[in-house]
């Protein structure tokens, strides 16, 4: 067996405070943004059947139990309970959460405490944007604002990151807007923010893209199918190359998030680049039992060096539980064949499994 040490999870959510039902806790084992189809079950995918082997035995249930009877546990112990069992179960030592998704989920600090773990917390710009403009009366007091709110959680955030990479190329043009330009689109935006229309403008995302590259902070972008998404195509990190090319020498990692099933796309990028990191993330919980595969295509391109682990994990601490088993579970089986085959030495192969565990994204994002 391959040991890692505790792990940090360079991207996650907040967990819901309330019990679920069946069909809304269901919900949230599937990428679609609707319900199953009708007679199917969110439990009969990878990630359904990675919830069912590895959550039940934290709660005191055997492993593949029936969904019912797992979900009669939760209840019965409560959600603060087995939020408590399933993330101080999970093996992870410290969590980046994004704030940005809105519902009643944990901050970085209650998440924290609840999984006995350290917490930071990730801006996400399009939210910050949504956060100034309410607050903004004119376009000059809302440029002027962002620039000042994006500074301020510069000095205690340990990251940025964007939803513009699903489905917005025109936002990663290879150079910031010119001010016309952004005044123009915060106009428009602006004036339609007034019935709550969230940030689309692609000059408006560049604008907040470079701003944050200004800031010094990592940056982390959305690729694949992290989100539901009817395009997929449009998620391939490879249309970000240019943007990717320009920002070199400015300071700035970049962390391709998810990747999934561009994920070799997002390794080739990290090889080729010094500055840009690929996230492993929920595409091994996605993939759950065919995890061990994709791993080993990520590590026949990227550097290991530039791999993090993250579980993606968001409203229900299943997920959480699911991306560090299947990660731990998929690096023990790929380096430990290696190790098996004679082709790595037992202490190299734990010290890749240390830095892409933990190393890394403590490097990366200067944790202690």
């Amino acid at each position: 067996m391959i040991e890692t040490p505790p792990l940090v999870d360079q991207y996650c959510h907040g967990v819901l405070r309330t019990d679920l039902g069946l069909g809304t806790f269901e919900a949230q084992l599937g990428r679609a943004a609707g319900p199953p189809a009708s007679g199917t079950t969110f439990f009969d995918t990878q990630t359904g059947f990675a919830v069912r082997r590895w959550c039940p035995p934290l709660l005191g249930l055997e492993p593949h139990c029936p969904p019912a009877r797992y979900l009669a546990r939760r209840r019965e112990l409560g959600a603060l309970e087995s939020g408590r069992r399933l993330l101080r179960g999970s093996g992870i030592g410290a969590y980046l959460v994004d704030t940005g998704p809105h519902g009643d989920l944990t901050a970085p600090a209650e998440l924290a405490a609840v999984g006995d773990a350290e917490a930071h917390e990730i801006v996400r710009l399009e939210q910050l944007a949504e956060q100034v403009a309410d607050t903004s009366g004119t376009v000059d007091s809302f440029l002027t604002n962002l620039d000042e709110a994006l500074h301020a959680a510069a000095s205690t955030a340990v990251a940025f990151t964007s939803v513009a990479g699903n489905g917005s190329a025109l936002a990663f043009a290879p150079e910031p807007p010119a001010l016309a330009q952004v005044r123009g689109a915060a106009g428009r935006w602006l004036a339609g923010r007034r019935r709550g229309g969230p940030v689309r403008d692609p000059v408006l995302l560049r604008h907040l893209l470079w701003s944050a590259v200004d800031c010094g902070l990592p940056l982390q972008l959305h690729a694949g199918t992290s989100e539901p998404v009817l395009r997929i195509d449009r998620t391939d990190p490879m249309l970000l190359t240019d943007f990717v090319r320009a920002i070199g020498g400015l300071g700035t990692d970049l962390v391709l998030l998810h990747g999934y099933p561009y994920h070799r796309h997002a390794a080739h990028l990290a090889s080729a680049f010094p500055h840009v990191y690929a996230d492993l993330g929920p595409a091994l919980a996605h993939t759950g039992a065919r995890a061990g595969e994709v791993l080993a295509e990520l590590l026949e391109l990227a550097p290991f060096g530039k791999l993090l682990f993250s579980s993606g994990g968001r409203r229900i601490p299943e997920l959480h539980v699911v991306g560090a088993r299947v990660f731990r579970e998929a690096l023990a089986r790929v380096l430990g064949g290696w190790v098996g085959d004679g082709a790595w030495c037992r202490p190299d192969a734990e010290r890749v499994a240390a830095m892409i565990a933990a190393g890394n994204a403590r490097r990366v994002y200067a944790l202690r």
